[in-house]
């Protein structure tokens, strides 16, 4: 049994790593951090989980951490970065759902997220954790980030394009929505239910975090790949995110759907849906799963509409930490991540 402990395990992202490792029969949460609620159940601060889990959260301490298997952090950006070396050092692996080891550039980092890097030195050894690219290094990681609920998206609808060189030398526009859930679990005024109920607009079109690690992921599959238009938009819907790319192909003859099917043959949470459909967020909801629909706009053979289907919650976020936790310990990757979608 695979002991694990989660620090900041309070928000969106904590509370669905709760949720699927309840039902995970391979790992024990061990341990469960949180400043602010120590002391406090996790079945009060969360009912929905009663009967589930018999812990308290309590304060975030290195060396009580230090005895568990593997940590996940679930903490706002710069958190893992002061703890990760220490749980490295005493054997510990980690998995990071914040963005501390993202980027391999130092500087970048802190240019995009307003302080200097506390680790540098472990951001060339951190295995970016987009499993259905770096298996092998995931699975050899003492220390995974795992990617951005963005990124993921848009990765993995452009993933089999860029490995066949298949994208023409233009620009590549990723135009992606988000449910509310993703600006965090925080009391803020812009995501208010009255703010964005009935409501949709666009965000970050100047600059968005995800932006660097959209273009690190492509780049590293394809080194002269063009600029992405990356804009993100918020829809007043709880979870899920869908991803619209739209590329100019290199040959206009290429069968994608049949590059797609390929690709993503023996992949276990890549769908890639009958020529013609159109994703819905509704059909990943609460799992680990990527819908993939292919489309040839009439009257434009050389162009592509790739969409992409995930919940930010899970495939987003914890159900790929938990794809990477049994990655990691050479667990079945399926483990604990079966369960099919809610509806309606």
């Amino acid at each position: 049994m695979v002991e694990v402990g989660i620090v900041g395990g309070t928000g969106y992202t904590g509370m669905e790593l709760l949720r699927l490792l309840a039902g995970h029969p391979g790992v024990r949460v061990a341990e469960i951090t949180s400043r602010g609620e120590a002391g406090t159940r996790i079945d009060a601060l969360f009912p929905a989980l009663r009967n589930q889990f018999d812990l308290e959260f309590s304060e975030p301490d290195v060396q009580r951490l230090s005895r568990w298997d593997v940590i996940f952090f679930a903490t706002p950006n710069g958190t893992a970065m002061r703890m990760a070396p220490a749980l490295l050092e005493a054997g510990c692996r980690v998995i990071d759902l914040g963005a501390d080891f993202r980027l391999r550039d130092a500087a970048q980092w802190a240019e995009w997220y307003g302080m200097e890097h506390a680790c540098p030195e472990l951001l060339a050894e951190a295995a970016y954790g987009l499993t259905e690219v770096n298996r092998s290094e995931v699975a050899g990681a003492r220390l995974v980030a795992n990617p951005g609920c963005y990124p993921t998206a848009v990765g993995l609808g452009l993933l089999p394009l860029l490995e066949e060189g298949a994208v023409a030398a233009e620009t590549v526009v990723a135009d992606c929505k988000s449910g509310v859930s993703g600006a965090g679990r925080g009391a803020q005024v812009a995501t208010l239910f009255a703010e964005v109920n009935e409501s949709f607009k666009g965000y970050g079109a100047s600059g968005h975090r995800h932006q660097p690690e959209i273009e690190q992921t492509i780049r590293t599959l394809w080194p002269d790949a063009p600029a992405v238009v990356f804009v993100p938009h918020l829809v007043p819907m709880s979870r899920g995110m869908l991803a619209t790319l739209h590329v100019r192909l290199a040959d206009p003859s290429i069968d994608l759907q049949r590059l797609y099917a390929a690709r993503y043959r023996d992949e276990p949470f890549v769908d890639v849906l009958p020529p013609g459909s159109h994703p819905e967020t509704r059909w990943v909801r609460g799992t680990n799963l990527c819908h993939i629909g292919i489309h040839r706009p009439a009257g434009d053979a050389g162009r592509a509409v790739i969409f992409s289907a995930i919940d930010n919650l899970t495939k987003g976020a914890a159900g790929q930490a938990i794809q990477n936790l049994n990655r990691m310990v050479g667990l079945d990757e399926r483990a604990g991540l079966e369960a099919p979608p809610t509806l309606p």
